[in-house]
């Protein structure tokens, strides 16, 4: 207890006073001045920035702008344009030429005309859809319903002959090929049809006509598979199942 007194008297004994606490607000602000520009971050002060010589602007003042150089040979050169160039037509990716639907057609009209192998060898079944739609068109003119016919006959004919096909010759023919040719083929009897819309079928010039058509198809089909096949001397065995096959389409036209 005797230091705490000693010490009482000490802190009221000293020449400390109150007034010696209290600043003016000048004084004050002026030492916060002072402690703020002391404490200025480093990092806030900015160095000059270096600016290349290329980029000032000249001395008349105007700017100048700065293009990308070109090469002329890029694009010339590119291989996607290359590509893109040499790609085919879009009919000919679909499988559609009507330069080869032109030829088949011309040779199914001329019997006697040689055929073409590598033509006839492709699935292109854009001209037998085309024939099968209008032999079905001109029976419904003809007041015969006769599509499911058509296309059932097509169907069950092509997978008979195909079977036929491959068994008679070994490098055989895929079944939309011979679908293509029987397609090509079946245009006599659209022309059948159509002359049925001018007279009547039902008698002995109509039997006559179908039987001519019946001919004209079945040697036309025979010969474009003995050519696409190289079955020399076998066309009389091919143009037999293909006359059975056309002469059912000639029934649904005369009767």
């Amino acid at each position: 207890m005797s230091n705490l007194g000693q010490f009482d008297s000490d802190f009221y004994q000293s020449n400390y006073t109150i007034d010696n606490q209290e600043l003016s607000s000048e004084d004050s602000n002026a030492y916060g001045h002072l402690y703020v520009s002391r404490k200025q971050p480093a990092g806030d002060q900015r160095q000059p920035t270096f600016i290349p010589p290329e980029m000032l602007l000249p001395s008349g003042g105007e700017a100048q702008l700065f293009q990308p150089a070109s090469n002329p040979d890029y694009y010339s050169q590119s291989s996607y344009v290359d590509s893109f160039e040499e790609e085919p037509p879009l009919l000919e990716e679909l499988g559609i030429n009507f330069n080869h639907i032109w030829q088949k057609t011309l040779t199914v009209l001329n019997p006697l005309k040689p055929a073409d192998g590598s033509i006839m060898n492709e699935t292109d079944l854009t001209g037998p859809i085309l024939f099968c739609v209008t032999l079905g068109a001109t029976l419904l003119l003809a007041g015969k319903v006769q599509f499911g016919y058509v296309y059932g006959l097509s169907a069950v004919g092509c997978l008979g002959i195909h079977t036929l096909l491959s068994l008679m010759s070994s490098p055989g023919l895929s079944c939309g090929c011979v679908a293509s040719v029987l397609g090509y083929c079946l245009l006599p009897m659209v022309i059948l049809s159509g002359c049925g819309l001018v007279f009547s079928l039902q008698g002995t010039f109509g039997t006559v006509l179908a039987l001519v058509i019946i001919g004209w198809c079945s040697l036309s089909a025979s010969k474009i598979f003995i050519s696409a096949l190289d079955m020399k001397g076998q066309q009389l065995l091919v143009a037999y199942p293909c006359a059975l096959f056309y002469g059912l389409f000639a029934l649904l036209t005369v009767f």
